[in-house]
């Protein structure tokens, strides 16, 4: 029991005793429970809705059980959380586990969810009987060069999957390496997943850059130097590094294809407005997509300010369409933008804002409303590297590193609910010294599923707690008219606290406010959290942000104890990696992500950036004789990407 370590999974023989039948008040929901004993110590065991082992559990005996190693809920240390179970004897124990040979190095499969007999144990069974029928060596044909497998020494994909089924048949003896991923066999099937996609990245990008610009933008220091006195700042180093590959990308006979991501507040619009000026100035259309409308409001504000004087700008949503497209040089928008009906004139640059809240399919319909049409999309959630590289391997990458003078840092504090009336006195203090405050809530309406402050109760607490002070509500559902004069309201300093959901995630810049209260804080994702952060710290004063949660998981935990850590936005988004997965991270679907059933990232990130140069190298053998079903392969990959 020594080796058992919290979160993760393992496997443990032992003696296995005190097994009882719990009820509880759930209906049809029971517990069982036991505790499983070896020369190191002894683990508490629970199973749920499993009431038969109680009885079919032989006291004394000994056991092998795999499971997931859980902090127990009561605080008394570690357990073992719904284990398979197997007798270590010959003859097995009925439902527990009939496979008998445990002296073998056998796999471990997933329980099959809703059927109560199709446990690991059962399931070991029905495919050694159906790996007796198959010559998977023989029958299972691979579609990659042998020379590119030799290159790493892995097996042909039919002899893997072999060895992962029969891993001491094939001989594969070291248990160490199977149960982390890295016999030979896992490896090949993990590189093969990794290759694929990267085969269909480098194909996508092949063809969206295949077509050459039919007019390409002048680009010299004359016309940067013009654009740069539109912006009433510096540019930073990192901005004006960034600035010339756009440039260059913008001068250049293909298409650009390039992610512009940077921390909260690190100047990503700026240098979005210059190089939409940059095809403005030479006469094309511009069109810069958000994901919501009150995004897209905030944007069209921020641009009109900085372009507005030279060039006619237009918002186009769901609820807006201020002018004709065509009477426009630069049209802000939100899907609005991608409707058939919208049809642009000379679209030179498509900018595409929050990058993760769409498609790759959205994207490269915003760029077929132009010919050979320039694509920058932006994102305020740094990336993890390893990620990037999986979702968006088909476009360059810029980041803006460094931060402009006179953002403050905002001091962070996490808290129980309970110390509410403590944390609202001090919002009341930053009030009195001439601030303003954001308190935000996860939800719009309460819900009888989840275990979060709605506006309303959040609401209340500011009733009560902060008596006196102007207030005013903001949420999605609010319709733009309404958005837009709350917003001017809380601008202007004559609503001093914005009682809002997570629509100010992102586009609201008020530097009058200095305090944040995050309320039901356990309910947010890490870089959410951030995000929500980055509305505060904005102008020359120091600034606070409040987190205030209820029941945490342990993954909850880990993201408030990060977020109270670091606000490096970077740091943050490769620990929201390590503790959520890259399909929570991105949002599998809208971000194009593949649903990977072998691949975990980023503790493959190795063999994914040997995917990417093999890809890249491989993409121009397609045509080779023996690659017909790679050929074919690829289109499919491309498909499920699109």
């Amino acid at each position: 029991m020594a080796s058992a370590v919290a979160e993760e999974a393992g496997t443990f023989r032992g003696i296995l005793s005190g097994m009882r039948r719990l009820r509880t008040r759930r209906r049809r929901f029971s517990l069982v429970r036991g505790v499983l004993r070896d020369e190191s110590g002894e683990m508490p065991v629970v199973w749920f809705n499993q009431p038969y082992l109680a009885q079919q559990v032989v006291a004394g005996e000994e056991y092998v059980l795999h499971g997931q190693v859980r902090e127990s809920r009561e605080g008394t240390g570690i357990e073992l959380v719904n284990p398979s179970c197997e007798r270590v004897r010959e003859e097995g124990i009925g439902r527990i586990g009939r496979i008998g040979r445990i002296g073998r190095i056998a796999p471990v499969y997933p329980a099959v969810s809703g059927a109560r007999g199709l446990g690991p144990a059962t399931l070991r069974r029905v495919m050694d009987t159906v790996l007796g029928g198959l010559d998977l060596p023989r029958q299972v044909a691979d579609t990659f060069p042998p020379d590119l497998l030799e290159r790493y020494g892995l097996p042909r994909l039919g002899e893997a999957l072999f060895a992962l089924h029969r891993p001491d048949a094939a001989g594969f003896s070291d248990v160490e390496a199977l149960n982390r991923r890295r016999s030979p066999a896992h490896l090949r099937v993990i590189y093969g997943e990794l290759l694929e996609t990267q085969l269909a990245l480098a194909l996508l990008r092949s063809r969206e850059i295949a077509e050459a610009k039919p007019l390409r933008p002048r680009v010299d220091e004359l016309l940067l130097a013009e654009l740069r006195a539109l912006v009433p700042f510096p540019l930073t180093r990192a901005q004006e590094r960034v600035l010339g590959e756009i440039a260059a990308d913008l001068a250049g006979p293909r298409p650009m294809l390039r992610l512009l991501q940077g921390d909260v507040g690190s100047g990503k619009t700026a240098v979005a407005a210059l190089a939409l000026g940059v095809v403005l100035a030479n006469g094309f259309q511009g069109a810069f997509m958000a994901p919501t409308e009150l995004l897209a409001e905030q944007h069209f504000a921020s641009l009109q300010r900085l372009l507005g004087s030279r060039w006619r700008l237009g918002l186009f949503t769901g609820t807006r369409r201020m002018q004709e497209i065509g009477a426009v040089d630069l049209a802000v928008g939100t899907h609005a933008l991608i409707q058939e009906k919208i049809v642009f004139e000379r679209l030179g640059l498509a900018v595409v804002d929050e990058q993760h809240r769409f498609g790759v399919e959205q994207r490269a319909e915003l760029r077929r409303k132009g010919e050979g049409t320039d694509l920058l999309v932006m994102t305020a959630t740094p990336i993890p590297q390893t990620l990037a590289l999986t979702a968006w391997g088909d476009l360059e990458i810029s980041t803006i590193d460094e931060m402009p003078p006179g953002r403050t840092p905002v001091a962070t504090r996490v808290l129980p609910a309970r110390q509410r009336p403590r944390v609202y006195a001090r919002v009341r203090e930053e009030l009195e010294a001439g601030g303003r405050a954001y308190v935000v809530a996860p939800l719009i309406e309460e819900s009888g599923r989840v275990a979060a402050a709605s506006l309303a109760e959040v609401e209340e607490h500011v009733r009560e707690l902060l008596p006196g002070w102007t207030y005013a509500l903001l949420h999605g559902r609010l319709p733009a008219p309404e958005r837009e004069r709350v917003m001017r309201s809380f601008a202007a300093g004559e609503v001093r606290v914005l009682v809002a959901t997570t629509v100010i995630e992102v586009g609201v810049d008020v530097p009058e406010a200095t305090c944040m209260v995050l309320e039901s804080a356990e309910r947010f994702g890490l870089a959410q959290l951030h995000q929500l952060r980055g509305r505060v710290g904005r102008g020359a004063r120091p600034s606070l942000c409040f987190a205030l949660y209820g029941k945490r998981t342990a993954e909850a935990k880990r993201r408030l104890e990060v977020f109270e850590e670091t606000s490096d936005g970077f740091v943050i988004a490769e620990a929201d990696l390590e503790i959520r997965g890259p399909g929570d991270v991105l949002g599998t679907r809208q971000a194009g992500l593949p649903q990977f059933r072998f691949v975990r990232l980023p503790e493959d990130r190795e063999w994914l950036e040997r995917a990417r140069d093999d890809a890249r190298g491989l993409l121009g053998r397609l045509d080779e004789p023996g690659l017909e079903m790679l050929r074919e392969q690829t289109a499919r990959w491309m498909e499920e990407i699109l």
